[in-house]
């Protein structure tokens, strides 16, 4: 009788992949469960080196391989999405060196961790390191699935974000309407991911004072994402401030000032109160208030109000999830 492999490092990687939930971005009702696994992550994940390194031959090894690269891309995720893009990228970085340790350079989950380790770096301020990432994410991507696969639409969305805030607004409305026709075929004119183009749309037109249809843009993510996710949603939350920072460009305070206010309450009730996503709500609410003559906001030192674009929350790893 044969006596079969056994590896404890590769027994809690299969575990906690097992137990830990695959979608970070939008899914705060998953967020406890992360909240409880992330030790154990951390620490099952610190056993392996940046190479995969694992005891087990063959295919047991590629499998732990791949939960290995799949929970620290996950935490990372995890990290960044609650303020701590610090701690995020190293576990980011090792991600994206195990998966090219074990496909090569040029492997679609490869692309994945390249366009998830941008985000972090995006979050950091790192633009030009964040643009060199994604844009060898979209060359792999494009390679691998073909130019008008739905992969490809989030990873151009997730470049024109950088582009956008690097104040390259011809390129990255290209790039954007590019994914949103990717998505709109793909997925139906109301599904998230189309309202995720349209709110990165709306943003881009906004800056190039095309106001009239960016609020029409603005608005339409908003009824996609509230209809999907219901009214208390952290991505119904970011609609709600950037169409209210696109109202205030028009001029309309009074309804600016009550949607950055609903912004305000979801994003505390999604995130607690010391998110830096909540001091950006905060900072725009007083922006408008000082422009309403509020006496309170008189002499407050408040930065320019900001818009927050929507990100897809990962690419898809062709070995190990689909798209969600």
């Amino acid at each position: 009788m044969t006596i079969p492999d056994f590896d404890p490092h590769a027994t809690a990687l299969r575990l906690l992949r097992s137990e830990a939930p695959a979608r970070i971005m939008g899914a705060p009702q998953d967020w406890p469960r992360w909240e409880v696994l992330l030790p154990h992550v951390l620490a099952a994940t610190d056993q392996i080196g940046e190479t995969g390194h694992l005891s087990l031959p063959g295919l047991g090894r590629e499998q732990a391989v791949q939960e290995c690269s799949w929970l620290l891309d996950r935490a990372a995720a995890f990290l960044r999405v609650h303020g701590r893009p610090g701690e995020a990228r190293p576990l980011a970085e090792r991600a994206l060196a195990i998966d090219e340790a074990a496909y090569g350079l040029d492997h679609p989950d490869v692309g994945a961790a390249l366009s998830n380790l941008a985000h972090i770096l995006q979050d950091l301020g790192e633009m030009a390191d964040a643009r060199r990432l994604v844009e060898r994410a979209l060359a792999i991507t494009e390679a691998a699935y073909g130019p008008g696969h739905p992969t490809v639409g989030a990873v151009l969305s997730n470049l024109a974000t950088i582009l956008t805030d690097l104040g390259e607004l011809a390129d990255a409305r290209s790039m954007t309407e590019r994914a949103l026709a990717i998505d709109e075929a793909a997925y139906g004119p109301d599904h998230p991911n189309v309202g995720t183009d349209l709110n990165n749309l709306a943003q881009i037109l906004q800056n190039l004072g095309e106001l009239a249809d960016a609020r029409r843009l603005a608005e339409r993510a908003l009824a996609i994402d509230e209809a999907a996710y219901g009214l208390d949603h952290p991505d119904v939350g970011t609609d709600l401030n950037n169409l209210a920072l696109i109202l205030r460009d028009l001029g309309e305070l009074a309804d600016a000032r009550r949607l950055v206010e609903r912004a305000l309450a979801i994003t505390e009730a999604a995130y607690g109160p010391d998110h830096p996503t909540v001091g950006t709500r905060l900072n725009n609410l007083a922006v408008i208030l000082r422009d309403l003559g509020d006496p309170a906001t008189r002499g407050a030192a408040v930065q320019r109000p900001k818009d927050q674009p929507g990100r897809s929350d990962w690419a898809p790893r062709a070995a190990n999830e689909e798209s969600t």
